[in-house]
């Protein structure tokens, strides 16, 4: 299980290339599916004999699978809290999933766009995650595979109300569609706080870095839905998809804005943040987070030559404390996760000069 996930600490996630649309200010877009077998008791009050059978069942349609049948299977119950704090910080798995517990297994496939959570708060819950504004891509993704899953699995299934969720609000479609967005410039300008709103106004909601129960670091937000009853997927993705493109058409003004009225001082934020970031011999997660968020804007506005937000992109997971570790391969105190962040950060720019 570690020269498994040694091997991820090794490689880079394909959704972090920077190459889909919008990728400069959308860092990812992910589709999420929540589906539960029929007849079987929901993970949060099933026991042991009924999550070990709904999992073999699962494991089951999961090797039948032309997308999944190559993939690594996971077992939760055998990784310690630093390796199953790798994996959420790699967006594979939920704040729930890092608790562990008996019977619970992650599906994840090469590259990394798409997995599977096996017990979490449903019997199974299907992630494709791309980069850039591609929902409805990811969602078609999704669809094709969770109907090759469910040739060989019987759904809990209602006609009136579609699929049985553990979580009331995500009956229905059982979907989360979302997009994690840079949106530095509406946090400068002070605009930020009136987006949310008008989001939440629209049915969606707001979430921090690692989704819901998380907070907002180095100005990146996720926007999903809320509701999943009522509405087609199709409908859900493409309300998230519109919204979406209405915040990147207003951070792409704000960061009109700054750049007409403060280039000179962009231009000096971004070089004070370099100049620490390359010379810096302890770094904090929190500060790193910070300083990097202001080099992808940098990037995006042309004030850094040579740099690109694929690198960037690639470094504020490389940075992350149990990224280090696992990688390092053994426990570090926090003293030494802030001296090797440093001198991860320090090797990396340097590379690209």
């Amino acid at each position: 299980m570690t020269m498994i996930l040694q091997k991820m600490a090794n490689s880079s996630s394909l959704w972090l290339k920077a190459d889909g649309p919008e990728a400069g200010i959308v860092f990812s877009c992910r589709v999420r599916l929540a589906r539960n077998l029929e007849n079987f008791t929901f993970p949060p009050w099933a026991k042991d004999s009924v999550m070990k059978e709904a999992s073999e069942k699962i494991i089951e349609a999961v090797s039948k699978s032309d997308y999944l049948k190559q993939a690594e299977l996971i077992d939760m119950n055998e990784l310690s809290s630093t390796q199953r704090r790798f994996l959420l910080e790699r967006h594979l798995i939920s704040v729930e999933f890092t608790e562990g517990g008996n019977y619970r297994f992650l599906v994840v496939e090469k590259g990394e766009m798409l997995s599977l959570m096996i017990n979490e708060e449903d019997h199974l819950r299907l992630q494709v995650i791309l980069s850039g504004l591609q929902l409805m891509e990811a969602w078609r993704l999704s669809d094709r595979v969770d109907d090759q899953l469910e040739e060989n699995l019987n759904y809990a299934f209602l006609p009136q109300w579609g699929y049985l969720t553990a979580c009331p609000t995500n009956v229905g479609t059982g979907m989360r569609a979302s997009s994690m967005l840079h949106l530095p410039a509406l946090t400068t300008t002070h605009k930020i706080g009136d987006i949310l709103k008008s989001i939440s106004k629209l049915g969606l909601v707001a979430r921090g870095l690692y989704g819901e129960g998380t907070k907002s670091e180095g100005d990146f937000f996720q926007i999903s839905n809320q509701v999943t009853l009522g509405l087609k997927e199709e409908e859900i993705v493409d309300n998230v998809e519109r919204v979406t493109r209405q915040v990147v058409e207003q951070e792409k003004k704000a960061r009109q804005v700054l750049f007409k009225r403060n280039k000179t001082q962009l231009t000096d934020e971004m070089g004070r943040a370099y100049g620490v970031l390359i010379n810096a011999h302890l770094m904090s997660s929190k500060e790193a987070i910070n300083l990097l968020s202001k080099l992808r804007l940098g990037v995006y506005l042309d004030l850094l030559p040579g740099f690109s937000i694929r690198v960037l992109n690639e470094l504020f997971f490389l940075i992350t404390p149990a990224q280090l570790q696992i990688k390092e391969g053994k426990e570090l105190s926090p003293f030494s996760r802030d001296e090797l962040r440093a001198k991860v950060i320090r090797e990396k720019l340097s590379s690209l000069k």
